[in-house]
């Protein structure tokens, strides 16, 4: 499978949301690709970049954890507010957009969830 570069508007996924959401990269950057603004590392952040995934299935997620505990260990699942907090990992170091790493199809980034 052969890497590409991330735009805004493209699809993200979490393992545990039941959505999928669309990246937003702000027009202020200087490198478009098919007229929509270049990604990079940096474009992380929660409600911002990074919008909600539906509802989180991860006990782990402290509405979630509150949730399934209060229905008896049934999972309840929650809406989701993403815990992104650190840069994506696996951008492009040899293309720089706007001064980080531009961002990739198999970059990802870790919630904190």
């Amino acid at each position: 499978m052969s890497d590409s570069y991330v735009t805004s508007q493209a699809t993200l996924k979490c393992s545990f949301g039941d959505c999928t959401c669309k990246l937003t990269v702000y027009p202020d950057r200087t490198v478009y690709l098919n007229g929509k603004p270049m990604a990079n590392i940096s474009d992380y952040v929660s409600m911002y970049n990074i919008h909600p995934f539906g509802k989180c299935h991860t006990t782990s997620y402290r509405p979630t954890g509150s949730a399934t505990s209060a229905n008896h260990g049934c999972l309840t699942p929650m809406p989701c507010v993403p815990g992104t907090v650190s840069d994506l990992i696996n951008g492009k170091a040899d293309y720089i957009v706007k001064g980080k790493p531009a961002l990739l199809k198999s970059s990802f980034c870790k919630c904190k969830w």
